[in-house]
Order: C-alpha cells, then sequence, then structure tokens
C-alpha cells in the first residue's frame, strides 16, 4: 500500500534543507576554525544521508507481497529507521564529542564570527521550517494523544524520526551559538568544543530514543488496539460464530497489518458454513481497515484459548 504523502513530504522537506545547511556549515567551520560549527556541520551532513535512507525505506516498504515475503515489505522502512538511529549515534554524536573533546585539549580561537553567527542563523530558519513541516503531520495523525504517547505508539517511523532530528538540530544550533558567543565575550575558545561535546549530548539522546522505538517496530509490535477490538466486534456479529475469543495483531509496516482471530464455532456448523463465514469476517475486516494483509481465524474454544494465553504470560515477565 502506497504510503501517504504527507509522511514523504516530510522527509522531502528536510533533505533539502540540510543539505543545504550542511553545505553552509561546512564553509562557516573552514573559514571560521570553529569546533562547535563542525560538529553542526557533520550533524546536518548526518540528518541528510538519514533522509535519503528513509527514503529509500519508504520505497522499498512500498513493494508488493512476493512469494519470498507474502506478508509485504513494510518492515524495510523500520530496518533503514534503525540504521538512521546508528549513524546519528555513530557519525553525529562520535564525530562531535571526539572534535569536542579535541578542541577542549588544543583550544584555538576561532575567527570570523559574523560568517558563523549568519549561517547559525540561516540554519534555525531552515531547520524551523522542516522542523514545522514534520510537526504539523505528526500533529495530523496523533488525534487526542499526547506527544509523547503518540510518539511511543506511532507506526510510521518516518515522520517521528525527522520531527526528533529536527528537534535535536535546533537545540544543536542553540549550543553551537552559545558557546560561540561564550567563547568570544569570554575569551575562552575552549568553551567552543564544550558546546560540541553539548551538540554530542544532545544527538546521543536523540539516537537512544529512535533505537529504542524503532527496535520495537523491528522485533514486532501489536497493531492499534482499536483494530483488535473492532475484529471481534464483526466476528461476534455473525450468527456462525458463537464466541470470539480474542485478536493477535502485529504491525508489519506503517500500513500493514497482520491479525489472527480465535473463534469458537456453533457445534451444528457444517464445514461449508464454517467456511462462509471465515470468508464473510475476512470480507468485513478488510473492507474496514485496508491496511490488513491477512487475517487468520482458528477454531478453538475458549477454555482452550484462555489455557494458552495464560501459559505465555510467565514468558513476559
Amino acid at each position: 500500500m502506497a504510503k501517504p504523502s504527507g509522511s514523504r513530504l516530510v522527509v522531502y522537506a528536510a533533505l533539502a534543507g540540510n543539505l543545504a545547511i550542511a553545505v553552509a556549515k561546512f564553509i562557516a567551520a573552514w573559514l571560521s576554525g570553529s569546533s562547535a560549527m563542525l560538529s553542526e556541520g557533520v550533524h546536518s551532513l548526518v540528518d541528510t544521508i538519514n533522509e535519503v535512507l528513509l527514503l529509500y525505506g519508504l520505497h522499498r516498504a512500498e513493494k508488493q507481497a512476493d512469494p519470498t515475503h507474502p506478508f509485504g515489505y513494510g518492515r524495510e522502512l523500520y530496518f533503514w529507521s534503525f540504521i538512521v538511529a546508528l549513524l546519528v549515534f555513530a557519525a553525529g554524536a562520535g564525530v562531535s564529542a571526539y572534535e569536542g573533546i579535541a578542541h577542549i585539549r588544543q583550544p584555538e580561537p576561532a575567527s570570523n564570527h559574523l560568517v558563523s553567527y549568519i549561517v547559525l542563523g540561516v540554519s534555525m530558519l531552515f531547520e524551523g521550517g522542516s522542523w514545522w513541516v514534520a510537526l504539523r503531520e505528526f500533529r495530523a495523525t496523533k488525534g487526542e494523544l499526547g506527544y509523547f504517547e503518540a510518539f511511543r505508539r506511532s507506526k510510521d517511523p518516518s515522520t517521528f524520526t525527522v520531527l526528533l532530528e529536527d528537534s535535536a538540530a535546533l537545540l544543536g544550533l542553540g549550543f553551537a551559538l552559545v558557546g560561540l558567543i561564550a567563547a568570544q565575550v569570554l575569551d575562552m575558545p575552549a568553551l567552543d568544543g564544550v558546546a560540541s561535546l553539548c551538540i554530542a549530548a544532545v544527538l546521543a539522546v536523540a539516537a537512544f530514543m529512535l533505537a529504542r522505538e524503532t527496535k520495537g517496530l523491528l522485533i514486532g509490535e501489536p497493531a492499534q488496539p482499536g483494530i483488535g477490538q473492532s475484529i471481534l466486534e464483526i466476528a461476534n456479529a455473525d450468527p456462525e460464530v458463537g464466541n470470539a475469543n480474542g485478536v493477535t495483531t502485529i504491525q508489519m509496516g506503517p500500513n500493514q497489518v497482520l491479525a489472527t482471530l480465535s473463534a469458537e464455532f456453533e457445534d451444528t456448523r457444517t464445514t461449508e458454513q464454517i467456511e462462509a463465514c471465515v470468508t464473510r469476517i475476512e470480507a468485513a475486516v478488510k473492507a474496514r481497515y485496508p491496511e490488513l494483509v491477512a487475517l487468520f481465524i482458528k477454531p478453538q474454544t475458549e477454555a482452550v484459548y484462555r489455557a494458552r494465553r495464560a501459559a505465555l504470560a510467565p514468558a513476559a515477565q
């Protein structure tokens, strides 16, 4: 299933902004010799690479199911989002920390401060614009949930990755600006290196949050609770079903869900009647949730279902 255009727009906006900002920051770092500006240049370069990886992940996730991947390629996006988190930590936080420590040990006064300030100001405008596009898209999908809860429950990493990256970028720009001003006013070049360490810390925290969320999606998380509840309601409404015991769902991609239903059918029903019932339930569920790639229905008594669910509880602890 194709991705919503809003998610792709968020990534394109971030890509364009980060590429322009990275070039400007590297030029400013070369002219001024600022450690914080160099760290910010690396930060923007990493973000640019990240957007390319996210776009590749979005493209791969759209591939149709085939015999090798019968449930589609939706988790490709989760994989590449996890790679993005590793890049933010290794290339972004790692390089910024190294540069900051090196500058503190051997501080050198920066020059051409005006160029750095202009680039930082323009960067804040570009990053702010990209951040606003991502925030607007995130707001449109989060509903009544709080921001942190929506971040935890989101099944589309493309939007929240860009939003978190841009938030980290704005914080990093703030640290770079404060570090440059403090180093110039107080005549303490080492403070420029301290700003790089602060940028590294921001990127490390952002990378940890991204890795934590994308790891859960990559391993397998349940779909939104409402889907399972709706499947139960549809199944219980069918006259051939004695009782719909429970539903298990797993998110296969941003718009791909796999579900299994345990149902107890009326004892007097024939095989043909049960088969027709299964077909009706599948059709009704997929009409309500087009993102459902497959629904497996298992005839099972409620007692057996409860016993097997209870057996899973100790393993989850």
